[in-house]
């Protein structure tokens, strides 16, 4: 069976080099990934809480899953309800990932770190 034709890039998230592989015609796309999940994880790694650098991964990767399924769930009520009030699909006025003004954000990552720290036990515990 033929594999689809691919190469190589190089990336860099977090200030760590990666390569990649990356189907022809695909570069665009990988590179616009690369980029929403550099920022995620260095929003994180900014606001001085979790240092783990495997830690701010599962963050950023949850936050960034948080943020598709509400696009995903916007899509689907405006395609199936017809929901013309909705208006224009946009990004959310609070990203999940951003908690600097909502101490209920906070505090929501807060025990969210505190359940991974409970989940991975001592052996995992990286903070």
């Amino acid at each position: 069976m033929n594999q689809p034709a691919s190469k190589q890039i190089e990336v860099q998230i977090m200030g760590q080099s990666y390569l990649l592989a990356c189907p022809e015609g695909g570069e665009s796309a990988l590179l616009d990934a690369v980029e929403r999940v550099d920022t995620a994880m260095c929003r994180i790694r900014d606001a001085g809480k979790v240092k783990a650098r495997d830690r701010i991964a599962v963050l950023a990767s949850l936050n960034l899953a948080f943020e598709l399924s509400q696009k995903e769930s916007l899509h689907f009520e405006h395609a199936v309800f017809g929901n013309t009030e909705l208006g224009p699909l946009t990004e959310p006025a609070q990203a999940p990932g951003n908690t600097d003004n909502d101490p209920a954000a906070q505090a929501r990552m807060d025990e969210l770190i505190r359940r991974l720290d409970q989940t991975l036990g001592s052996d995992g515990q990286l903070l």
